[in-house]
């Protein structure tokens, strides 16, 4: 596989993991925070989940998840699986944009968010052939990328379906609680329209116009537009 502008592999289509039960918990696994939310997801599988992470994890392997868009570009999540600097990049592509813009990174350099609940809700639910095309796939794929200060209280409910449709976790509401109460690891951001272009306050997110990791204008105003507008690439 190859993604413009992003260096590194060799990469690999990754979706024979969407399968795997214990896949799941190894993901979310930045939002997991405490021995309760360990606990809860991994439950007694912690051998067999140590297993699925070695095998994402192999360096000479880099797995790509592949979240299409209505509107044209694609969210790739890729596990950046270097020796020194591993972690999982979320970038977002369209052919007429050029190279991938990373919108958001979860290691120990972290960047984000790099997306609101409500964002994260309408990607999931969008009706597309190509790519991960499964609702509950597409928002545990992408919930790391979330940071949301204002989340409805519907949310717990609908992750918890997601968890309870692709997870062994045995209190799926439960952790829900707990994931969205832990968010990535940067701060609950709000989130604002100003423009038409919807941005954040979060200090580490390249969707905030004040942050050090601001996109240009532009930029940042296509992916607005991408993440919120089904039918234009703007």
């Amino acid at each position: 596989m190859l993604i413009p502008g992003y260096e590194g592999g060799p990469l690999i289509d990754g979706s024979d993991f969407l399968s795997e039960l214990l896949f799941w918990p190894n993901h979310l696994g930045s939002c997991l925070r405490g021995e309760e939310s360990q606990a809860l997801a991994f439950g007694p599988d912690w051998d067999a989940a140590k297993d699925v992470y070695r095998r994402v994890s192999d360096g000479e392997r880099w797995p790509v998840f592949s979240v299409h868009l209505l509107a044209g570009p694609v969210i790739h999540v890729v596990y950046r699986n270097l020796d020194d600097d591993i972690g999982v990049d979320y970038l977002v592509h369209h052919p007429e944009w050029g190279d991938a813009v990373p919108v958001a990174v979860d290691d120990g350099h972290f960047m984000g968010p790099g997306l609101s609940w409500r964002e994260l809700v309408a990607v999931a639910d969008q009706p597309v052939s190509g790519g991960v095309a499964d609702a509950d796939a597409r928002l545990l794929l992408l919930f790391p990328m979330l940071g949301d200060a204002d989340v409805p209280e519907a949310a717990a409910a609908r992750l918890a379906s997601a968890l309870s449709t692709l997870t062994v976790v045995e209190e799926p509401a439960e952790l829900a609680v707990l994931l969205l109460r832990n968010q990535g690891q940067w701060e609950q951001a709000n989130w604002r329209q100003g423009n038409g272009v919807w941005v954040c306050d979060g200090r580490h997110s390249c969707r905030n116009p004040s942050s050090g990791f601001a996109l240009p204008a532009p930029r940042m105003a296509q992916i607005s537009n991408a993440l919120n507008s089904p039918f234009g690439v703007g």
